[in-house]
């Protein structure tokens, strides 16, 4: 199920709900609908930059873990390439940037309306 956030500063950002359901409980927010005001966006922002920052930390260990498991497959596949991995700091920052926006011009983020 996808979640449109939107917000009178910032353009719609779309997210599968499985994606921010992570952010949306660090926020103590329901998926189905909400807002996050203005004044909100002040607090909740350190918050999200601190979950985006520690899932880098943690990125990084499976990167490494997944290297040493390609390197050391027996089968070599040349044919196909490498899956990307979409990372949790990626798909976050639309929304954080949506979020900076909302602080900075006092408007709220409303989805699910």
């Amino acid at each position: 199920m996808l979640i449109t956030f939107k917000c009178r500063s910032y353009p719609e950002v779309l997210m599968y709900q499985e994606h921010a359901k992570r952010i949306l409980d660090l926020l103590h927010k329901e998926p189905e609908r909400g807002v996050i005001t203005a004044a909100e966006a002040e607090r909740v922002i350190p918050l999200v930059e601190a979950e985006v920052e520690e899932s880098r930390k943690n990125h990084a260990a499976d990167q490494v873990a997944q290297d040493v498991q390609a390197h050391h497959r027996d089968e070599d596949d040349h044919e196909h390439q490498p899956i990307e991995v979409v990372t949790f700091s990626a798909r976050m920052y639309p929304l954080l940037e949506m979020m900076r926006s909302a602080r900075d011009n006092k408007t709220d983020i409303l989805w699910g309306v």
